[in-house]
């Protein structure tokens, strides 16, 4: 048991709480919470992301949604769509990359789909451009093929968490007691959940399981809009393909991995994610009536769109200090031991052609 203030995330007492509710509370909460309060980005926040690691991410990124457009017969109408754009680095480095390409640049809508006020001001400040929209749902856009890309964005919506015995699920929730104690305990499941969680072959079998929910009726409504315009959705998170019965949730506070029992005694101080179960994702997507490219790791993906031909020449005009810093940036990419291979890169598409790049 760990005390807490549970004023934080505004539960009643005595309350059971599912693991997703609670976390969303912790996350999400109108002023108190973790993305609504505070710049969780960068050296002096919790975790640093790869947009803010080195630009030459978000330059790859770039590269990819032009020849992306390529494949797609270069519309005249084209939408990008950031999901979770964190602190606007990506953002602010696409604009500038399309301005090379003028005709891309012409076709290229530009959406970022944030819920965070908090957050929406902090890009605001990044990003001054009138080709940017800000959105909290996809009904403006209408016309030309949609591309939906997110970095570190499904690992942060919160997941539900069930153990099976008997042929039956029970479900993880956090309950508070009289004196702000916190502990978890299981309940009996929904039907509606263990119907959805049995179609899933990936979840066969598992005696742990961790269900994304809440992100599967994000990406409803993502898949909804693809299917209508055609288009694709580019994820790329840490995560795994097979599960192991683990339990994956992971908290970060200043660049740091904390304890559960810390979670809960810093409840809107720290960033809770977990980590992404890959083939789930694909299934899902095949459910849906995607196509899927190769699951590739962040390492292969990279390197094939040709980050170490661009950091070459970019090397051609730098300093020795700025090599060494671009040197370890990459490797902290690229190596597989950091976010080479932990992190990897699923695209879902509705298309005639499967041509896209960085997958094979």
């Amino acid at each position: 048991m760990t005390k807490i203030n549970h004023k934080i995330i505004n539960i009643e007492l005595k309350s059971s709480v599912p693991v997703d509710e609670f976390i969303e509370k912790i996350l999400y909460e109108p002023k108190v919470g973790y993305y609504t309060s505070k710049d969780p980005f960068g050296k002096n926040g919790d975790f640093i992301t790869s947009p803010t690691i080195s630009n030459l991410f978000s330059e790859i990124i770039t590269i990819w949604l032009i020849t992306t457009w390529e494949k797609m017969g270069k519309p005249k109408r084209f939408n990008f769509i950031e999901l979770g754009p964190g602190d606007g680095s990506l953002t602010k480095v696409l604009i500038n990359t399309l301005k090379k390409f003028p005709k891309v640049n012409k076709a290229t809508k530009i959406y970022l789909y944030e819920k965070s006020s908090f957050l929406k001001k902090l890009q605001k400040r990044k990003i001054d451009n009138k080709k940017v929209k800000w959105i909290t749902n996809f009904n403006s856009i209408k016309n030309g093929p949609a591309i939906f890309f997110g970095n570190e964005f499904f690992d942060a919506i919160p997941i539900k968490q069930f153990t099976t015995k008997n042929n039956q699920f029970f479900e993880k929730c956090y309950t508070l007691g009289n004196k702000d104690n916190i502990s978890e305990i299981f309940i009996k499941g929904s039907n509606k959940d263990r119907v959805q969680i049995k179609s899933f072959e990936t979840l066969k079998q598992l005696k742990f399981i961790e269900y994304p929910k809440k992100g599967f009726l994000e990406l409803r409504k993502i898949i909804k809009k693809i299917s209508k315009l055609t288009g694709g959705i580019l994820l790329i998170d840490y995560g795994y393909l097979n599960s192991n019965n683990s339990n994956t949730l992971q908290a970060v506070m200043g660049n740091k991995k904390i304890s559960m029992e810390n979670i809960f005694s810093n409840l809107g101080k720290a960033d809770i994610t977990s980590l992404v179960n890959f083939n789930l994702l694909r299934e899902f997507f095949f459910q849906n009536n995607l196509k899927v490219k190769n699951i590739v790791s962040q390492k292969f993906f990279l390197e094939r769109m040709g980050i170490i031909q661009r950091a070459k020449i970019l090397e051609k005009k730098m300093t020795i200090k700025q090599k060494k810093y671009m040197s370890e940036t990459l490797n902290r990419l690229l190596e597989e031991k950091q976010m080479g291979k932990l992190f990897k890169v699923i695209f879902g598409y509705k298309y005639k052609n499967n041509d896209f790049l960085g997958f094979e």
